[in-house]
Formats: C-alpha cells, structure tokens, sequence
C-alpha cells in the first residue's frame, strides 16, 4: 500500500513538472514573439526614404526649392533631387505630361491653358515682384502709368523720368515665364510689353541689368537681397513683404509646385518638408520669399484678391 501510494505522489509531482515546463515554455514564446514585433516596428520605423526626384518650372521658385532641395538630401542621402528651371510654361507642361514629379509655377495651371483637372497643387509660398534699373540710373520710385509707358515703348530715355540722357534698354522674360506673366498682368495691367532683350533666367537678367547702363527689367525678391540692382517702389508704394502680405503691393504671386494626381512617397515627402517650419520660417524668408500662412489676403486664378 505504501509503494502505490509512493508511485502516485511521484506521478503527481511528475505531472506537476510538465505543466510547469510547459508554462514557462509558453512564457518564453510570447517573449520571443513581442521581440520580434517590436523588431518589426523599429525596422517600419527607421526605414529609409529613398528614391529621385526631377523637378522643373518657376525660375523665380528655383533658388528656394534647390535650397531646400539640399538641405533634404543631407537628411535624406538615398533620395536625388534634380532642380530644373525654364518657366512656369514648361514646368506645368512637363509635370502635366508626366515628364517630372513636380512642375513650379507662378501661374495658377488654368492661366497657362494647363488641364488643371488632372494636377494636384501645392501653394508652398508667395513670391513678391517689381521692377528693376542698373543703379546708376538713380530712380528709386515710378508711378505705374510710367511703368507702362517704358515697358510699352513709350518712354525711351530716363531723362522724361528724372534721369539721366540715357537710352532706357528694356530686359524681358520669354513668353513661357510666370514671372513676366505676374509682372504683365499686375504691373502693366496687361499690356503688351515692346522688344527688348529676352533671357530665359532670372539669374542672366539680373547680371545683364547690373552690366547695362539704362537697362531694366523685373525680378522676384529673391533676386533683390543685394544691391547689384535696384528694386523700384511703383506708386510710393516699397516692394516688401509687410506690403505684400497686407496687399497694399499689387505684384505678387503664389509659388505653387504642382503634382500629376497625387504625390508618390518622395515627392510628397519633400512637399510636406517644403511647408515645415525649418523651410517656411528659415530658407524660404532668408531668401525673400514670404510664407503662404502670413498672408493677410489671397488670390484667386482671376486675379480676384480678397481678405482673409
């Protein structure tokens, strides 16, 4: 009787000891699996963006974009980015046709006849415009009707102005550029403006206005944070971004960078980083841009500006 009794208490104890073997054999699995999952999502977590982009368009937009577009590969170094410039015409054309991930423009797409149905945009900043002389021409102010008339052909030497006896040579963008577009439609009310030099960048017709004596032309602020040229005030009015944003300065434009339907991964990544606090409140105002978020009026593809 003792013996079963003792071969029971065996089993018993035996019998105990797989359920624990078990139990613990159940915990460390469970472990293993949490491991694994947290590994998962460390791994989803830090993966790397990578890939390349080719963006085109808005010559007025390029120094902010190719600024930005460097510091996000020194924080991205497996994505490329290619900044193109060549007019807002030719970036909404080449974006529209799927030549390039992202098209910049001064234009609204429905200003350049562009099927803005098939493109998505992304107002990512606001670009001021004015006139611009070779500084030794002394004039600092015009008054619009002026503007005109020497855009226009009407007003030939700087003399009728103020100035010296000194032929005016007037520094065009090409047809395909917003920014002569922007400067037509704001600063000359739409009149057609007579032969001149025509440069495809902002970059050549700001050197060419600084080398010509009694050139001048029309650039975008970014262009005038030197003194290579001189900005002129139309109407008593200073081109600067207070006026812009308050809508007392009428020549202006939205920066927008459009996408064909959505953006892929990596675009839409710059995207967002083109509208973060580092670019918004650090690149884009060190370079004479002005945030879209500051604007105390806005614009529609007519011209139409109201407050906000």
């Amino acid at each position: 009787m003792k013996s079963l009794k003792k071969i029971s208490l065996v089993t018993i104890l035996a019998a105990l000891m797989v359920v624990m073997a078990a139990c613990g054999g159940g915990t460390s699995t469970d472990k293993s699996n949490q491991s694994a999952k947290t590994d998962t999502t460390k791994t989803t977590q830090t993966k790397e963006l990578s890939g390349s982009l080719v963006i085109s368009g808005s010559s007025a937009m390029q120094p902010l974009v190719a600024a930005a577009a460097e510091q996000f590969m020194s924080k991205n170094p497996k994505v490329s980015i290619q900044v193109n410039a060549g007019g807002s015409g030719t970036g909404l054309s080449q974006v529209a046709q799927g030549a390039v991930q992202i098209g910049n423009s001064d234009l609204f797409a429905e200003e350049k006849n562009i099927p803005a149905g098939q493109l998505v945009d992304h107002k990512v900043a606001v670009v001021g415009m004015t006139a611009a002389v070779n500084p030794k021409v002394g004039i600092k102010d015009i008054k619009k009707d002026d503007l005109i008339k020497v855009f226009t052909g009407k007003i030939t030497n700087w003399k009728e102005l103020g100035g010296p006896d000194q032929k005016i040579t007037l520094v065009n963008r090409p047809d395909s550029s917003g920014t002569r577009a922007v400067f037509n439609k704001f600063a000359l009310d739409g009149a057609k403006p007579a032969e001149g030099i025509t440069e495809d960048s902002s970059n050549t017709v700001k050197k060419i206005i600084n080398e010509t004596p009694g050139a001048i032309g029309y650039l975008a602020f970014s262009y005038l944070t030197d003194n290579t040229v001189t900005a002129l005030s139309i109407d008593g009015i200073q081109p600067t971004a207070e006026n812009v944003q308050t809508g007392k300065f009428p020549v202006w434009a939205y920066e927008h960078s459009y996408t064909k339907g959505e953006p892929n991964e990596v675009a839409k990544a710059f995207l967002d980083y083109l509208m973060s606090d580092e670019v918004q409140t650090g690149i884009l105002t060190k370079q004479g841009y002005l945030p879209v978020t500051q604007m105390k009026v806005e614009r529609d593809a007519t011209g139409k500006v109201t407050n906000k």
